[in-house]
């Protein structure tokens, strides 16, 4: 009997789980995770923030779920080291876990930020269902609030806000939000939808320091130009810290995350990694890439556990992954890899409707639409056929695209 340990119960864990479970009926599957409950949907758990859902339909699997696929859950357990010669998983105040195949899936924890009194009360990062609670009743109880993090995570924090009627003060480093993968015309769509909501963005800003009162409970933020900025809450959001502290004694590979190849596999022998965590080997790219979203997190997770129940390798992860937001009143998606790219085209439709393309080496490898989400299958199929059209934009940027106006493939 092959004995199966996944340390993590997100959903590329849980994901692996059940596919585990599938592909070998007989097998010992062991869960490990140090949050107190079972799997959750991280997309919800903001809505549920925002005042907008109430927590029953946030919960996704309860621990009935686990035991009626004979898989055994590990809840509040902490991972300290993982022993990769003997097999072994050490647990904190705990028995020791052997595997025959092992599963990585921790995912990561909101980084804070490097200043003075970021750790101080009612200073809110946003990750697990429990940070979600605690922002949202800080958000009831309040009038203003800070933001920090111009990205996809940072916005959320606007959006509750927005829903709570809390006046915000979003503080961003650079010239706009999320510079990386928006140009100014395309940002500007998304700054008026944070001030509509009663979020102002304030650019080339940022904290240089916290203030708190006696009691340590943050009242307000100054920014590195002197400005300050009272709130009675603040939220950061400014990336992730991967939760791989207990490999550090190992051999596994890291690069700003776990180093997988295209079927998820370390460079160690019977260890697999899926999720956040890893820089994974894209095979649209290319290259090494690195994705956050929840339906490729859930794909990785599959794809590693098909991996890890066969005799040899016989699936890549092959995905090209999408992000969306539906806090305003028009949607937004990113799609891809928006941030990379050696060409880019894009164009303006209205006062809500926006369109960015990346392309490399003439393909594309990722885009951005606000307002109009119709031509994301359309580019994903063209990034899954790696078709150069990077010298067609003009068909890419109509408002309706459509793939038969494209020059013929074999005449590229």
């Amino acid at each position: 009997m092959t004995q199966y340990v996944i340390i993590g119960d997100g959903i590329s864990g849980s994901s692996a789980a059940e596919t585990l479970r599938e592909e070998d009926p007989d097998a010992d599957i062991t869960v490990i995770t140090d949050e107190g409950e079972p799997l959750y949907n991280r997309i919800l758990i903001k809505e549920h923030a925002k005042g907008k859902l109430p927590e029953a339909p946030i919960s996704i699997h309860d621990e009935e779920w686990y035991d009626d696929r004979d898989i055994d859950l590990s809840l509040n357990t902490h991972v300290t080291t993982v022993d990769t010669d003997e097999k072994v998983v050490r647990i904190y105040d705990g028995e020791d876990i052997a595997y025959d195949k092992l599963l990585v899936a921790t995912g990561g924890t909101p980084t804070q930020l490097p200043v003075e009194n970021s750790d101080a009360d009612g200073i809110h990062h946003f990750w697990t269902f429990q940070d979600a609670r605690r922002i949202r009743e800080s958000a009831e109880n309040s009038e203003q609030a800070v933001i920090v993090g111009a990205g996809l995570l940072g916005i959320d924090f606007a959006a509750i806000c927005g829903a709570q009627d809390v006046e915000g003060t979003y503080l961003m480093r650079g010239d706009r939000w999320w510079r990386y993968a928006l140009t100014s015309e395309g940002a500007e769509i998304m700054h008026q939808a944070m001030r509509d909501v009663g979020v102002e963005p304030v650019f080339d800003s940022g904290v240089d320091r916290f203030e708190v009162d006696d009691d340590g409970y943050v009242t307000g933020a100054v920014d590195p130009n002197g400005d300050h900025y009272a709130c009675d809450w603040a939220g950061v959001a400014i990336g992730l810290t991967f939760n791989t502290e207990f490999l550090q004694d190992t051999d596994v590979e890291q690069n700003n995350g776990v180093v997988v190849d295209e079927f998820m596999q370390t460079n160690v022998e019977d260890v697999y990694a899926a999720g956040d965590i890893t820089r994974f080997y894209d095979v649209l790219l290319g290259e090494q890439a690195q994705n956050g979203s929840w339906g490729s997190a859930k794909e990785q997770g599959r794809v590693a556990a098909v991996n890890m129940a066969a005799d040899d390798e016989t699936e890549e992860f092959k995905w090209v992954s999408s992000y969306s937001i539906t806090h305003f009143d028009f949607p937004f998606l990113s799609f891809g890899h928006p941030t990379i790219g050696d060409e880019h085209a894009e164009r303006k439709y209205s006062d809500t409707e926006w369109r960015r393309i990346a392309f490399k080496d003439g393909k594309i490898v990722g885009g951005v639409l606000i307002g109009d989400l119709s031509p994301q299958s359309k580019f994903k199929q063209l990034m899954r056929e790696q078709r150069v059209v990077a010298d067609q934009t003009e068909v890419l940027l109509e408002q309706s695209v459509d793939l038969d106006d494209l020059a013929p493939a074999q005449e590229q």
